[in-house]
């Protein structure tokens, strides 16, 4: 699938994760260009263009009204659930006998089909679905100025600690995932495959802060912790187990995990993936700094 096939496409694309950082992008991008959207939440949030629609993963009740009349889904995960295949595998049955034909899934570029978590629910995508794309997006650059771990300590310290060392990351803008995502909804032809997001470019993280540093004005460094010493940091901020997964996430990253750019985001959109300090001024420009300032 190329940029070229990107036609508008009819119909209603129901937004799961509505008000999400990818959701909230997509609803946007879909809406500007005229397409009807019906924004799901666990408390209807209104969403300019939209219709809102309560919906909750663990609450079969609420699906029914937010599939009816849909025909195409963006499928964000419940976070922090470790199986999330047993809430989603059953909606998305429900959705195609409900007609939905197309579904777009936001997974990560660290889980591959049959992994643990959302690879399980990317492993039996095509088999309900003959219209499909899995969206494997490398690390948000927005973990630097929305609400993540590191952008409270960025701006409340200045740090960033990771245990990835010098490891590489292609970290990908926000903006563009939800660019693939609505080529993905909407495009005549489905991908029909999984897609790797990054950005144009691999960083280190003490890149990044030199990056959000001169940005900004703002003195920010990278501190480097060991895994041990990263896992109970978090343990201390919610449960083990994750706590020891996004852990385990920086280790592969030091590794080398994450250092690699492709071209899904030009690919698809047809223009050059948003680098990271571009995103960094428009999001501090936004506002998303002004703690830090």
């Amino acid at each position: 699938m190329s940029a070229a096939d990107a036609v508008p496409a009819t119909g209603t694309t129901l937004v799961i994760g509505a008000t999400g950082t990818t959701g909230s992008r997509i609803c946007a991008q879909l809406t500007a260009a005229g397409h009807a959207v019906r924004a799901a939440g666990r408390r209807a949030t209104p969403v300019p263009g939209a219709e809102a629609v309560a919906f909750d993963w663990y609450d079969p009740a609420t699906h029914a009204a937010a599939l009816a009349g849909t025909d195409r889904v963006y499928v964000v995960p419940p976070v922090g659930d470790p199986d999330p295949a047993a809430a989603v595998l059953p909606f998305l049955r429900r959705a195609r006998a409900a007609g939905v034909r197309r579904a777009v899934l936001l997974s990560a570029s660290s889980v591959p089909e049959g992994g643990p978590a959302v690879g399980r629910v990317h492993a039996a995508l095509p088999g309900i679905f003959e219209e499909w794309a899995v969206l494997r997006p490398s690390w948000f650059m927005q973990n630097f100025t929305g609400g993540h771990l590191h952008a409270l300590s960025i701006r409340a310290e200045g740090v960033i600690r990771t245990a990835a060392g010098t490891g590489r990351v292609g970290f990908v803008d926000a903006e563009d995932i939800a660019a693939v995502a609505v080529r993905a909804l909407t495009g005549v032809r489905a991908p029909n495959t999984d897609l790797v997001l990054t950005g144009p470019e691999t960083l280190g993280y003490d890149d990044v802060a030199a990056i959000i540093a001169q940005a900004t004005g703002t003195a920010v460094t990278h501190v480097s912790l060991s895994h041990a010493e990263l896992r109970d940091l978090l343990a201390g901020l919610m449960p083990a187990e994750f706590a020891t997964l996004l852990a385990d996430m920086d280790r592969a990253v030091a590794a080398g995990a994450e250092d690699r750019v492709t071209d899904s985001v030009p690919r698809l959109t047809g223009r050059p993936a948003t680098g990271f300090r571009a995103v960094v001024e428009r999001e501090f420009a936004r506002g998303a700094g002004a703690a830090a300032q």
